[in-house]
């Protein structure tokens, strides 16, 4: 069934997903480029090494915590701490648009697919609910500091031990509404590819989940993902399971599911590991050849 999914007439679906590829990795470089910008200005070209070759050095770590660090390699030194500190901010902006997504996808789901004795296990619509009301505080808990980062600064400055360290987040005072407005924009079309890529590779498997319902549950399974602590290689299993217990609430194609969820694990995990591996072999055989 799979390679006949592949082979047959929706089959360009999915080299479009892969293609789209390079749009995530795009949106995701050119934000990294603006904001060390602050920094230390660098190319569109070393930004988007710089992205690659974090996916890959933290490809082992939870959550990929960590990425900001690793993609500071690629800054000169004395601007790395700089680098690193600012790049949280692209981190920041991508949790709060898959809070306030996240919700969005509950809220439907809680509205539309559902019902007192249809719901992923372990989650009745009670238990739902008070997620929902825990997830919509902490998002707007976290938009308020988003857009109060340079005050927040400025009142952890006054600390002694921080202001020590003050030169790390100086840049992170500049910081103005119209600018973290730009950094969630391009996080949130990230988010938008994302989406896309998903509906198309579910298409390609004959899922059979209109588009709307699957954009929806596709916020909550990316929600859930940035929530359950998890290292790239384990994170297959977890995204099977969460990915059986929502769309099989609409679907009883369940290999599809499966086909499906690991096929976006393929594109937007495992190829750009592979590739930033590759830029990161090329570093260390030109400065060992220096």
């Amino acid at each position: 069934m799979i390679l006949n999914s592949i082979r047959g007439s929706q089959s360009w679906k999915l080299l479009l997903a892969i293609a789209l590829l390079g749009l995530n990795m795009g949106f995701e470089a050119y934000k990294w480029k603006i904001l060390v910008s602050l920094v230390q200005k660098v190319s569109f070209w070393k930004a988007m090494k710089a992205t690659l070759s974090g996916h890959a050095l933290v490809f082992n770590s939870i959550n990929r915590f960590g990425e900001s660090a690793a993609r500071s390699v690629f800054l000169d030194e004395g601007h790395r701490l700089k680098g690193m500190a600012i790049s949280m901010v692209g981190s920041m902006s991508l949790i709060l648009v898959n809070l306030v997504m996240g919700l969005l996808g509950m809220l439907y789901m809680r509205i539309f697919i559902v019902d007192a004795t249809h719901h992923p296990e372990g989650l009745s619509m009670f238990w739902l609910t008070g997620l929902m009301s825990i997830l919509s505080f902490g998002t707007i808990l976290l938009g308020l500091l988003y857009y109060k980062l340079s005050w927040l600064i400025r009142l952890l400055e006054k600390i002694p031990l921080v202001a020590k360290y003050r030169f790390v987040v100086e840049n992170m005072e500049k910081l103005d509404w119209k600018f973290l407005t730009k950094i969630l924009l391009l996080s949130a079309l990230r988010y938008v590819v994302f989406i896309t890529q998903y509906v198309l590779v579910m298409q390609v498997f004959e899922v059979g989940i209109s588009v709307v319902d699957t954009a929806a549950l596709v916020a909550v399974l990316l929600l859930v993902l940035s929530i359950i602590p998890s290292v790239t290689l384990a994170e297959l299993g977890i995204r099977g399971e969460a990915s059986l217990q929502l769309f099989g609430l609409l679907s009883t194609n369940l290999l599809g599911i499966i086909a499906s969820t690991g096929s976006i694990w393929i594109i937007n995990l495992i190829v750009p590991a592979i590739a930033g591996s590759i830029f990161l072999l090329g570093i260390r055989l030109f400065r060992n050849n220096k």
